[in-house]
């Protein structure tokens, strides 16, 4: 009776040592007598007892690595690289992760030869490159990387999901020359740039000044035409009332040199109330005024005639 509890127990241990839990995420590798046999996917699983073992366990998800390297350029410039890689399994089919499970002994030397593979080929794409071209360069150096290693990783079972490089530095030396182009090109952009703000505002500055003259002189022709206009006008509204007062007095029998008179003494009083303080000379001699009402009088005698 103890013998068959004994048995019954041990079967019943035997069974439950052939149920294996699988994680999310994860795929078991079973082996046989050291051959692959099978895998099993995620959930409870059951494997032969004492025939079957559990190999390994592979992690479909997402992995991620940080590398930083060295390369060198065409013109022997050392450029320092810090990139972020994510890689995953490329397939959860039982070949992809047959080849997972089979292609290197452990996971540090896979690590070893996806680190070596993507540094080499960022090394020889930037040995073709000049040193000041680098830095454009970024995405090209991505592409470039991802497009040959996604090949190689294939064979092994995964796949290159990203490529990230989040740092270019090149020796302090470098760095410097760099930095002293970069503010020497700023310094003569801002030179050309306050240039040329220069030469537009002196232009626009000579437009205004061309124009407010010929504006202004414009303004002074219209304003010495009128003036002359005004001048001609009074000058003939003089001569006319002149010949008028004439004409009258001739023909009521006076003598014109009234008239003369009369304007001299006005002329002389106009002067000494308008003159401002300002100095007049006139010769106030009978000969002289004989002879300024003579010129006036011919003035007379000129319009009378027309």
């Amino acid at each position: 009776m103890i013998a068959g509890y004994i048995i019954l127990a041990v079967v019943l241990i035997i069974i439950f040592s052939g149920l294996v839990s699988v994680n999310q995420g994860t795929i078991a590798v079973v082996t046989m007598f050291g051959k692959y046999r099978r895998i099993l996917m995620p959930g409870l699983n059951f494997k032969i007892p004492l025939l079957e073992s559990i190999y390994k366990r592979i992690s479909i998800q997402n992995r991620s690595i940080e590398m930083e390297f060295q390369a060198v350029t065409y013109d022997q410039a050392n450029v320092y690289f810090k990139t972020m890689l994510l890689y995953a399994v490329m397939a959860s089919d039982a070949s992809t992760i047959q080849k997972v499970a089979f292609k290197f002994i452990n996971d540090r030397e896979l690590m070893q030869a996806l680190v070596r593979t993507i540094e080499g080929n960022v090394r020889s794409y930037v040995a073709s490159k000049r040193q000041a071209e680098i830095l454009t360069l970024r995405k090209d150096i991505v592409n470039s990387v991802k497009e040959e290693v996604d090949h190689v990783l294939e064979d092994w079972g995964y796949h290159l999901l990203d490529l990230q490089i989040n740092d270019i530095t090149f020796d302090q030396v470098i760095m410097e020359s760099m930095s002293r182009v970069v503010a020497s090109n700023n310094l003569k952009a801002a030179a050309e740039n306050e240039g040329q703000a220069l030469l537009i505002t002196k232009t626009k500055a000579a437009e205004a000044e061309g124009n407010a003259i010929k504006i202004s002189a414009e303004a002074e022709r219209d304003a010495a035409q009128l003036r002359g206009q005004g001048i001609a006008l009074f000058r003939e509204e003089v001569a006319r009332g002149m010949s008028d007062a004439a004409l009258q007095m001739k023909k009521a029998d006076m003598d014109t040199n009234v008239i003369l008179f009369s304007m001299w003494t006005e002329a002389i009083q106009e002067f000494a109330e308008k003159g401002n303080g300002n100095v007049i000379f006139l010769d106030g001699s009978s000969e002289g005024m004989q002879k300024t009402m003579k010129q006036i009088m011919s003035m007379v005698q000129m319009k009378l005639s027309e």
